[in-house]
Formats: C-alpha cells, sequence, structure tokens
C-alpha cells in the first residue's frame, strides 16, 4: 500500500517563528500572535486542509547567545516575545471537531504533578485531540529564570526525562480505575473511593507520597506523545516513549538515517518500529505556475533578517555567531545545547562545507528544514520522492508567512496529494491517537511503557 502522507502545520505562540525578519511581509498575520481570532482563523483553515494537527512549538528563555545578548532576538522577534502555548488551545478546539493539537512544554520547569493535570484537561476539553511534545530545553537562559546557574547537561536531560515519564505514566494511567466516575443521581455518589488509587515514586529527582492524580480519566488518558531529540541519548528516549517523533535536517541524505536509527532503537524495546511516525520539518512555497511560485519564494526571501537568523542558529547551537565572517565555515563543537542543529551542518552531509552566509540563508527561511518551491503539482512529486527516500510519515509544514502559506496548502496542494491517493479524503474519526492509529487505539498499549501502570484496565 502507498504510504498516506500527514501534515502537521508547524507554529509557535511568538512572531514569525522560523522566519525571522518575514513578520514585516505585507501578508503576515504572526504579529497578531497575542490576539485569540489570529488562531481561530489558523484553526479553521488548518481543518479545512484536514491537516493530522497543529504542532506547537515553545522554548522557555530567550535568545541570548548571538553578542551575549538578547538585543538581537528582542530588536527582530526572534521567537521573543513568546507567550505559553497551552492556553490557546481550548479556543481552537472550541471552532474545530478534528484537528489534533501538538503542544510542546518543557518538563525541566514543570513538575510533574500540576502538569499532568493540566493535560489531562485538555484532553477533556478537547474530547482527545491533545498530544504532548516532550522537550528538555536547551537555553541557559530558562535555567537562569528558573533559579540555577545554566542548564542540566545534554544526557543527563534525558535521565530526567525518564523519571518525569514514569511518574506522569503512574498519574495518568495507575490513580483512577476507568469505572471510578459514577455519576449516580439518585444515590449522590459521583466517584466510587474505592477504584481511586494513590499513588506513590521516589527516585534521585521526583518523589510523590500518597497522591491521587486530580482529574478523572480522560479519553486519552495518556496524551498522544511526541518527541523531537534526534541526539544518540534523544533517539534512545523517543524509541522508548515516543509515538511521533519530529526531526529537522535539510536533506534526505540527513533525514533517511536519522530514521533509520530511531527505528532500530525502537525495536530494541520490543517496540513494532513501524509503529512510529516520523515527522520532519519542510516549508512549502506555491504558485499556480512555477514561475510565479519563484517568484513569492524570491519576494519572502528579501524580507530574511539575517542577524535575526543568526540569533535562532546561536540559541539552537550554543555557539555565538556574532564574531564569526561571513564566508567563514562552521566548525562542530560539542556543548549542553540542542546538538542535532549543529550537526545539520557539519557533520550531517560530508559532501557539504556550510558558510555562515549559507546558515543565514538556510534558517532565513523556515529554520532547520528544506524549502521546497513551486506548482502544486511539481511539489507533490518532491514530496513523493523526499518521502520515498527518507521513510518518513509526514511533515511538520514550517511557513513564511502566516496564514497565507497554510491557505494555499490547504486550497492547492492538498486536493492535489487527495487525487493521487496520498492523502485522506476525510478525517477518520476518534481520538487524536485513533486518527493517527486506528479505531480502538484511544488509549497506549503494550509495549508502550505506560501501559504497564493502567489499572481497571477496560480500553
Amino acid at each position: 500500500m502507498t504510504k498516506e502522507i500527514r501534515l502537521n502545520a508547524f507554529a509557535m505562540n511568538c512572531v514569525a517563528h522560523q522566519s525571522p525578519g518575514l513578520w514585516t511581509h505585507p501578508r503576515d498575520r504572526t504579529a497578531e500572535y497575542n490576539r485569540l481570532p489570529y488562531w481561530i482563523d489558523l484553526a479553521k483553515t488548518l481543518e479545512r486542509g484536514r491537516f493530522d494537527g497543529l504542532f506547537l512549538a515553545d522554548v522557555l528563555g530567550v535568545y541570548d547567545v548571538y553578542g551575549n545578548s538578547p538585543d538581537a532576538a528582542l530588536r527582530n522577534a526572534a521567537q521573543t516575545p513568546s507567550n505559553e502555548p497551552l492556553l490557546l488551545l481550548s479556543a481552537m478546539a472550541a471552532v474545530t471537531k478534528n484537528l489534533g493539537f501538538g503542544v510542546t512544554s518543557n518538563l525541566s520547569f514543570e513538575p510533574p504533578y500540576p502538569f499532568a493535570r493540566r493535560m489531562s484537561t485538555l484532553d477533556h476539553l478537547t474530547e482527545g485531540r491533545i498530544g504532548w511534545n516532550v522537550v528538555t530545553g536547551y537555553l541557559d537562559s530558562a535555567a537562569r529564570g528558573a533559579g540555577k546557574d545554566k542548564q542540566t547537561g545534554h544526557d543527563d536531560r534525558y535521565d530526567i526525562a525518564d523519571e518525569y515519564m514514569e511518574v506522569v505514566y503512574k498519574l495518568w494511567e495507575g490513580s483512577w480505575e476507568d469505572d471510578a466516575v459514577l455519576r449516580d443521581r439518585k444515590r449522590g455518589i459521583f466517584t466510587d473511593p474505592s477504584k481511586v488509587h494513590r499513588i506513590n515514586h521516589e527516585s534521585a529527582n521526583y518523589r510523590i507520597n500518597n497522591t491521587i492524580h486530580l482529574s478523572e480519566p480522560s479519553p486519552q488518558r495518556t496524551p498522544v506523545l511526541y518527541q523531537a531529540g534526534t541526539s544518540p541519548r534523544g533517539r534512545q528516549f523517543a524509541a522508548k516513549h515516543a509515538e511521533c517523533v519530529f526531526m529537522s535536517g535539510p536533506s534526505a541524505k540527513i533525514i533517511a538515517p536519522r530514521v533509520s536509527a530511531i527505528r532500530e532503537e525502537a525495536a530494541k524495546f520490543g517496540r513494532n518500529p513501524a509503529e512510529l511516525l516520523m515527522f520532519n520539518m519542510m516549508t512549502i512555497i506555491l504558485g499556480n505556475t512555477e514561475a510565479e511560485a519563484a517568484a513569492k519564494y524570491a519576494d519572502y526571501r528579501s524580507h530574511i533578517n539575517p542577524e535575526g537568523a543568526l540569533a535562532l542558529m546561536s540559541g539552537w547551537t550554543g555557539i555565538d555567531f556574532s564574531g564569526y565572517e561571513l564566508d567563514q565555515q562552521v566548525r562542530h563543537v560539542q556543548n549542553d545545547a540542542g546538538r542535532s542543529a549543529l550537526d545539520n551542518v557539519t557533520r550531517g552531509d560530508p559532501d557539504r562545507v556550510w558558510t555562515v552566509r549559507d546558515v543565514i540563508e538556510h534558517v532565513g527561511i523556515g529554520g532547520a528544514g528544506p524549502v521546497v518551491v513551486g506548482t502544486p503539482e511539481s511539489v507533490a512529486d518532491k514530496i513523493e520522492d523526499w518521502f520515498e527516500k527518507t521513510d518518513v510519515d509526514g511533515l511538520n509544514v514550517a511557513f513564511a508567512v502566516s496564514p497565507g502559506d497554510f491557505e494555499d496548502i490547504a486550497d492547492m496542494l492538498v486536493p492535489e496529494l487527495t487525487r493521487r491517493g496520498r492523502y485522506k479524503p476525510e478525517y477518520a474519526k476518534g481520538t487524536l491517537r485513533e486518527k493517527l492509529f486506528g479505531d480502538g487505539h484511544a488509549r497506549l498499549d503494550a509495549p508502550h511503557p505506560a501501559a504497564e501502570y493502567r489499572v481497571g484496565k477496560t480500553g
């Protein structure tokens, strides 16, 4: 069978997101990021295009590596200012019926007990359309904001994350039995106390003592789990916990081995490698003719802000690019920031040498992923070829301008992919997990580690 192409929209509760400077374009509305009408209109557009979900990035902390100052990020709206993403979801869920929401939340600064309730609440209010992108952070500025001198070491953050996941699994899966809530008006009993269990946990970093989860079981219990780390330790974490894996890279040559490595790692945990859904970032720019698409792309590029692009790249890699010459080669540095972004331009493709100028050109539109430009037909050809070369399952579609680029995809590309039999003609029924993995899969099943903590299993 031909693999179905899945699409998430990739955005963030900020200005411009992955395309620094493009907020100045007359078609872009992201400067309205702090008003609900923008997000409500975007959600309606994505549902019209039958997008699987809106994947909301989030970064705690400011990009202050460039020039050892936040000034460049502030001047150019390089993901600063940035608002909390979870608060957007109820409004967008109210105007949609099928669109999923994958929201990023940094576990390094979120105590598991209140966080578990927050996600259960969203799963209830969205009727089971919530997913969590599990991240551990990479900015020292976030650690300083939380009262630490610097962030925890890269691999140590994942060790802590493993402990965190065990705690939230116990809360989501092990506290309430499925039939604990009676809603019995005649007897005046809402919940059977015998079916609600206290949770205990003690590990190096977390302790929960004789505590019940505050929310009754939500449609999915555990939200759909996304993960975005592709370093060796990140791959191990994804293989154990993730259902959907997000990765970025400029070429199929870089993405394909990452997909293969995570699938191989998943098999070591007894999971079916094919059941992990792999999404990579891509920016799509469409026109009715090739010339029209090329002109649109050239117009977009005229709005790129070089300083903003380097402020982002400095934050992603932990390298201060302010002291580099434009034609200076970018070399590998090992540090505790995110490692995949630097690998993309230093070690991922041994046949290419990147300069700082190349980094600006690459990051300026759509961040760290490829940009595909053309008519709906030619772009569909390129996407199909990308799927064959990489074995990904879907795309996290970044934008140059929003919501305009998503409107183009919904109205131009989706009909072409549907005509080719590569895109769903309608949404599947059920929760987000069921839409992604099939009817009857609202809850996580063995061998996923969350399933072993469930009590009173009835689904």
